[in-house]
């Protein structure tokens, strides 16, 4: 199959249509419907307790900044969608935490060089399009002995297949982007992060799903609230070719059920990634 990759854009329009894609749907909803238990994974992970400047980049609805916050860390969540901050901020409040929430491009943060203790992302950095700059930018502002810790979906996983299965439908990528998925593999973190980074953990790990009774809920779940697929499925609909998007997520959702057909259970592999800044 031949990939088009669409015309260079300028980067603020590029990042506009990030926004607008994060900000359709419903993504804070999903966080709560099964994503919640990666936020306190990441924040074990790092070791983040009292006293430390956390930064959480791409941290959407604060799904790890909070865990932190309520470690005790002087937390700075950002995301370049603004929408997904303010349900963060919601859930800060319900939560009685504080949290400095800046709206922030991952590719361009705003912040000075080695300002943080810990710099961190589950799932959010890696759908950045532009890759390098995100891993640079991690480093930068990441103090010398801090810790950089992500979490990130696999290319053999169930995500980087349901990304595989959306693609035929999705429209060009920009050009220079990287598939999101990429982030999942051992070799491109260390590519990404070179001599700068002391890697001491890279372990795949599973997240397994129980909300959906049956194995399709899952797929209609993500056409009613996730960005990357409403995106697909109204390109598809530009050529009247919605109804095969929707019977190749039927098909995704079939083919990764773990279940049963009344009580589905699906496994999503994601990479723990935890290093150290040298000096």
């Amino acid at each position: 199959m031949t990939t088009t990759t669409a015309p260079a854009v300028d980067d603020a329009t590029l990042k506009a249509r990030h926004r607008s894609m994060w900000a359709s749907g419903d993504y804070p909803s999903m966080v709560e419907t099964f994503l919640l238990p990666l936020g306190p994974r990441l924040v074990e992970a790092c070791g983040i307790g009292p006293g430390m400047r956390v930064l959480d980049v791409a941290a959407g609805t604060g799904n790890a900044s909070l865990p932190a916050a309520a470690a005790g860390a002087d937390v700075t969540a950002s995301d370049l969608t603004p929408e997904l901050l303010e349900a963060g901020r919601a859930r800060a409040e319900a939560a009685g935490l504080e949290l400095t929430w800046t709206t922030a491009d991952a590719e361009a943060l705003p912040f000075p060089d080695a300002s943080f203790d810990v710099v961190m992302s589950s799932i959010g950095a890696m759908f950045a399009p532009h890759h390098q700059p995100v891993a640079d930018e991690l480093v930068r502002v990441c103090k010398p002995g801090g810790t950089i810790g992500m979490l990130n979906w696999t290319p053999e996983g169930m995500i980087g297949h349901l990304f595989k299965a959306m693609g035929p439908f999705m429209p060009p990528p920009p050009a220079g982007a990287t598939p999101a998925p990429r982030w999942g593999s051992e070799e491109h973190v260390r590519e990404l992060f070179g001599d700068r980074v002391e890697l001491t953990t890279l372990e795949r790990e599973m997240l397994t799903i129980t909300a959906f009774d049956r194995p399709r809920e899952y797929g209609e779940h993500f056409k009613a609230r996730y960005g990357p697929t409403i995106a697909a499925r109204a390109n598809a609909a530009k050529t009247g070719r919605e109804g095969e998007l929707d019977a190749a997520l039927d098909a995704f959702c079939d083919e990764w059920n773990r279940g049963t057909p009344e009580h589905a259970r699906f496994e999503k592999e994601y990479l723990v990634v935890v290093g150290t800044r040298r000096a």
